[in-house]
């Protein structure tokens, strides 16, 4: 009988006997305590991207805590807002930098590019009689061209990244003091009286510097060029290895001009930035700046190998070196006692930084997976003789088998109204069986991934869930297009779940609409059974209209939902989820919409995909069994945890998948009976079973064939291939 349920839980506890207050109390703390995934939330933490950084993070908050606890004034909005004007600067110098080394260079000659770029504006300014606007346009251009000398000698002649720059910026700060030789007095200081310049050097939005706003723009534009686009993509390829990006077709000389212009482009806008908060120029602007900036990008934890780094840590870098800069002047301490903490600061910091590098996944791995309390309730007796309605018994054990040793892995297993057979492989492949005895085989489809559900459209497009890729579909003639793989997110979650990981089973509701099952959304196919160790509600049912092209996910926190099936009258969905041993139906239409309920519970084994049959009732596939051992386990979760740590993966403790069994349950949700294959001879860990023409195909993910069995009782023109057909009747009280 089904039962409605407000509120899903993890699992179902037996009925309690008398029970003591304080006790019942202790067990609800105990499943609280459970569900509670504190060492989860941490895993996937660590696990995001921008969490790389860490340490440069961590390091540059505890240089502000400590100079702002120890140095008056230093946290002070004035001291801010100009630290942050020469923070803006630096940082423009370094975001370039970063591009370069990420590209797999180094640029040695930005400080002279600074210099010279600032010199360059300024006499622009003072001598040409240039408009500002024009000057700062010229200027810019001029930082441009210097970065492409260095990146046409390194890209088209070939040469050293580090030799080019190191012989550039002795070029560049030559031609740097032959300027300030003849134009010194001009320079030294300058008055304009221009708005533009004036807005340049100390112009506010919203009380915060201009060049600082200009700075958070230049971040934000870097990341999206770098994380989001081609350009970025080929820049960290060619950065990783030319050799491999020359063969994917990455046009590397181009990039690596790109990397380098882009970096005299922002030593120019820093410079423009410079001459007008200072108003002078001077030889000696920009000296030493290369390796305070190479200091910087290497403590933000840029890999100076190449191929790996964000515009975020050249800025956690730069930001870094301004505030100890800052606070050390504050405290009156020399520069040489600065070059000095620089250097132990550096040394510590790439140390801890590398240290998290290595060990980060380590943690990710220790602390993914987090166990929780499932509690069954009494174990089905199944054994021969038993005289439940799960007694075994032997009906597949001499089922015909289809394509043995031709198939590997067929998880679901579907014909078509030409009574073709197709099912899915390893290999990525959708195959169909065709002939008399289905002798004839054939590569239908070539997908990719693993093709789990399948289910034929009004137009005979076979639509396919594939685990690591989504719902694709197949015309008649073979040919493959993506209908999706990505949903709405839940913004509450840290992991971005909009991306489909294990699309498993799906059905075609009369209005056409695509309901699916992703069954995990934290594991891949590879592991999926650690979900099952873990028992979480991690899965979710999904809704695509191919009406609107749009997926929405329609059921969250479902634990492990598999087989998904249209009621016969097309009002509602039968979701089996596995790991709880129970059916859900979920009302679509009618009167009930959207409430979901438990249709049957307390199954013996582990169920999987679920399929109509031609009476009016359902078959049910379960691919494992329970046994007292694995129910024991399911109720602690410390245990599970140190078994994973503690034992090789081939010794953990799984539900036993050496017997096939195929239930059929009627509409009420009665077992109207069972077919057995004890031992998994022929059919182990079945998980699909579809009914046409008198017989019943068995599919199963360990399998290495198609079963076949005559149904006494079918009728031979009957099929539970095609989708649920609403009736006129129900249609019309509707």
């Amino acid at each position: 009988m089904t039962a409605t349920v407000p509120r899903l839980r993890l699992g179902s506890r037996p009925p309690e006997r008398n029970v003591p207050a304080n006790e019942t109390l202790v067990i609800k703390l105990r499943h609280l305590r459970r569900r509670i995934a504190l060492q989860q939330v941490f895993a996937e933490l660590f696990e995001k991207r921008w969490m790389e950084p860490a340490i440069p993070l961590a390091l540059l908050i505890g240089v502000f805590v400590f100079f702002s606890a120890t140095t008056p004034g230093f946290a002070s909005q004035e001291n801010l807002l100009s630290t942050s004007a020469e923070l803006a600067e630096l940082s423009l110098v370094c975001l370039g930098m970063a591009v370069v080394v990420i590209s797999g260079g180094i640029d040695l000659s930005v400080g002279s590019m600074f210099g010279l770029c600032n010199m360059a504006v300024i006499l622009l300014v003072t001598l040409s009689g240039l408009p500002v606007p024009v000057a700062i346009a010229l200027g810019l251009l001029i930082g441009a061209l210097l970065g492409s000398v260095n990146g046409s000698i390194v890209a088209y002649l070939k040469a050293r990244p580090f030799l080019t720059t190191l012989v550039t910026l002795i070029i560049f700060r030559g031609v740097l003091n032959l300027l300030d030789l003849n134009y010194s007095a001009q320079t030294a200081t300058v008055f304009v009286t221009d708005p533009v310049w004036e807005w340049f050097g100390t112009g506010k939005v919203a009380g915060i510097p201009f060049s600082f706003v200009t700075l958070i723009g230049v971040l934000i534009v870097g990341h999206i060029v770098l994380s989001r686009s081609r350009l970025g993509w080929h820049i960290t390829a060619v950065g990783a290895s030319r050799r491999a990006a020359r063969h994917a077709g990455i046009r590397v000389e181009r990039v690596l001009l790109i990397s380098y212009v882009f970096s005299g482009l922002l030593c120019a806008l820093a410079a423009i930035f410079y001459a007008s908060r200072l108003s002078s120029a001077s030889a000696r602007v920009g000296e030493g700046m290369e390796l305070t900036v190479l200091t910087a990008v290497i403590l933000g934890g840029i890999s100076l190998s190449g191929g790996k780094g964000t515009v975020w840590r050249a800025f956690i870098g730069a930001a870094t070196i301004s505030l100890l800069g800052k606070g050390l002047l504050l405290m009156n301490v020399g520069g040489e006692v600065f070059q000095t903490v620089l250097a132990a600061v550096l040394i510590v910091a790439v140390g801890l930084d590398l240290k998290w590098g290595k060990n980060r996944g380590k943690a990710i791995q220790k602390t993914y997976v987090n166990p929780t309390i499932v509690e069954y309730g009494e174990l089905q007796d199944t054994r021969p003789g038993s005289g439940t309605p799960f007694e075994q018994n032997d009906r597949l054990v001499g089922a015909e088998a289809i394509g043995l040793g031709q198939v590997e892995g067929p998880e679901d297993v579907i014909l078509d109204k030409q009574g073709r057979l197709y099912c899915g492989t390893r290999q990525g492949w959708i195959l169909r069986f065709s002939g008399e005895n289905f002798e004839h085989r054939e590569i239908f489809a070539r997908i990719g991934g693993h093709p789990l559900g399948l289910a034929f459209d009004a137009e005979e497009n076979l639509v396919v869930c594939v685990a690591g890729m989504g719902l694709y579909a197949v015309t008649p003639q073979g040919e493959v297009r993506k209908l999706t793989d990505e949903t709405n997110r839940n913004w509450l979650q840290l992991r971005d779940d909009s991306r489909l990981r294990l699309a498993d089973d799906l059905d075609i509701a009369p209005d056409g609409k695509i309901y699916f099952s992703e069954a995990t959304t934290r594991f891949e196919m590879a592991d999926w059974i650690l979900d099952g160790i873990e028992g979480r509600p991690n899965g979710r049912l999904l809704c695509y209209d191919p009406a609107t092209g749009k997926t929405r996910t329609v059921i969250r926190n479902l634990v492990f939902p598999n087989g998904v099936c249209v009621s016969h009258d097309g009002k509602s969905l039968l979701i089996a989820q596995t790991w709880l041993c129970r059916i859900l139906r979920f009302h679509i239409d009618g009167p009930d919409k959207g409430r979901l309920e438990v249709f049957m519970e307390n199954f013996p084994g582990y169920l999987d995909n679920i399929n109509r049959a031609s009476d009016g009732a359902y078959w049910v596939a379960l691919n494992g069994m329970r046994s007292p051992a694995y129910d024991l386990a399911m109720r602690m979760p410390t245990f599970r945890r140190r078994m994973m740590k503690r034992i090789p993966r081939d010794e953990w403790l799984y539900p036993s998948m050496n017997h096939g069994c195929v239930v059929k349950v009627s509409e009420q949700g009665e077992v109207l009976g069972t077919w057995w294959d004890p031992g998994g001879t022929a059919h182990a860990t079945i998980t699909s079973m579809r009914e046409h023409g008198g017989y019943l195909y068995i599919g199963g993910l360990e399998n290495n064939r198609i079963g076949r069995i005559k149904l006494d009782e079918a009728e031979p023109t009957a099929s539970s291939s095609g989708r649920a057909v609403r009736s006129v009747a129900g249609s019309a009280a509707n």
